[in-house]
């Protein structure tokens, strides 16, 4: 069977961060978690589905697998099938699977082996679910799919199956066709294809019940965290790691190539440090995945929470957040991760009140950012990558890109960041 992997959206719900198929957690990606997921479950033939503002940073990362560029990235999923499609084996299935999507290999798996049972028609991944979720409903008629109805609200549920993309179809030729006689420029143009088929085939659902996690805004990345920490192994140190005799490293912690952790550190596991960086003495790492070269400074907690590369921290709290690449905080920075009242914390998005569905959720912070001496972040804050936060501010709300925040009479002001230059902290690093 061949498998589409589209990864050619722009992530924009993803903001301040981006490319999130590639942002580095717990030692892997999500694309690299979705291939060995294919590849384990006996789908090789996978053609990735790229976009000119990934396509070659995802060639370096797989340069043997084959990969179509979507021509018309404003065509979304329709415009992906319909680069993709035209360069697949005509006589073959083809198992479509979205990129925002993190399931077992054995969801593949039972996918592969029902479809070799069917001549025709095809299969859709279903999740069973207890309470609403805001996707596509299946509607089930006399065992086959009828349709797919878009968040129809609560109790108006057509059944306890939502819509997984995970489909197969046995005739891609006839998918193409469908996604044709559709008027292009339309979000649900591949949703309309697909009620075109169930008219005229029998698809099946697949009802699924292992884990499955969505990732469409960035705090979906904590939600993911836990399941790709290391679990219920001893602590694995890499043989060119240094260890302070003094320091604790304790339960399924994986410490990278020459990472070295400090006088009275400490690392709780589940943990995963990456290679180069650095624990300082006294900082304390819980539950957490810090990319490489990374520098957790003197006294500093960084729990529940998912740094790239390069961040650097001193005397900080970074708790149940989510940090880019070539970021650092000065002294005495915190992030809050929990309201007041303990309400569930709510974050805008495209102008949209989006509940997180988390009860604590710290800062999320994209790439190239400077943070000045305690300064503090509000629950749920985001910030944009390039952007300056100067010393003793107490960011409220969302930052944009490239921004130089300063402090005046209590309140924020904003202002276009000049100094967003990268600048090479390689040496300051030997030095520590």
């Amino acid at each position: 069977m061949q498998v589409l992997l589209i990864l050619a959206g722009r992530s924009t719900r993803f903001w301040p961060l981006a490319e999130k198929t590639l942002f580095p957690i717990a030692g892997t990606t999500l694309l690299d978690t979705q291939i060995e997921r294919l590849k384990k479950a006996g789908l090789q033939e996978i053609t990735l589905v790229t976009g000119a503002h990934n396509k070659n940073e995802i060639k370096k990362r797989f340069p043997t697998l084959k990969q179509v560029e979507q021509r018309d990235l404003d065509l979304g999923m329709q415009g992906a099938l319909l680069s993709g499609l035209p360069t697949l084996k005509k006589n073959e299935p083809v198992m479509i699977v979205s990129g925002n999507d993190i399931i077992e290999s054995d969801a593949y798996e039972e996918l592969k082996k029902r479809a070799a049972t069917l001549k025709s028609g095809g299969l859709i991944l279903a999740r069973k679910v207890k309470r609403y979720f805001p996707g596509g409903y299946l509607t089930i008629k006399k065992g086959k799919i009828g349709g797919i109805v878009e968040k129809p609200g609560v109790g108006k549920e057509p059944s306890d199956l939502i819509n997984l993309v995970a489909h197969v179809h046995m005739d891609p030729g006839a998918l193409l066709e469908a996604l044709n006689n559709q008027k292009k420029g339309k979000d649900d143009a591949y949703e309309r294809a697909l009620a075109e088929l169930f008219k005229a085939h029998t698809y099946k659902a697949v009802p699924y019940i292992g884990f499955w996690q969505a990732v469409k805004y960035p705090w979906h990345l904590l939600d993911l965290l836990p399941h790709l920490l290391p679990q219920n192994t001893k602590p694995q140190i890499h043989k060119t790691a240094k260890i302070h005799k003094t320091a604790v490293v304790e339960g399924p912690v994986i410490i990278g190539p020459n990472a070295r952790v400090f006088a009275h550190a400490s690392v709780i596991g589940p943990c995963v440090i990456g290679e180069g960086s650095i624990v300082g003495n006294n900082a304390l790492v819980r539950e957490s995945s810090v990319g490489e070269n990374c520098v957790i400074g003197y006294n500093t907690e960084v729990a529940r929470s998912l740094l790239s590369s390069n961040v650097w921290t001193h005397s900080s709290y970074l708790g149940d957040s989510v940090i880019g690449d070539d970021v650092s905080f000065g002294a005495g920075s915190v992030t809050g991760n929990l309201r007041l009242d303990e309400a569930e914390i709510v974050s805008e998005v495209k102008d949209e009140a989006i509940p997180t569905g988390r009860m604590k959720l710290g800062l999320v912070m994209g790439c190239g950012c400077r943070v000045g001496i305690h300064s503090s972040f509000a629950p749920g804050v985001k910030v944009g990558g390039g952007s300056f936060i100067n010393s003793t501010v107490f960011a409220v709300q969302d930052i944009e890109d490239g921004t130089f925040v300063t402090m005046k009479n209590g309140e924020m002001q904003t202002r276009p960041n000049r100094h967003t230059e990268k600048k090479d902290r390689s040496a300051f690093r030997k030095k520590l």
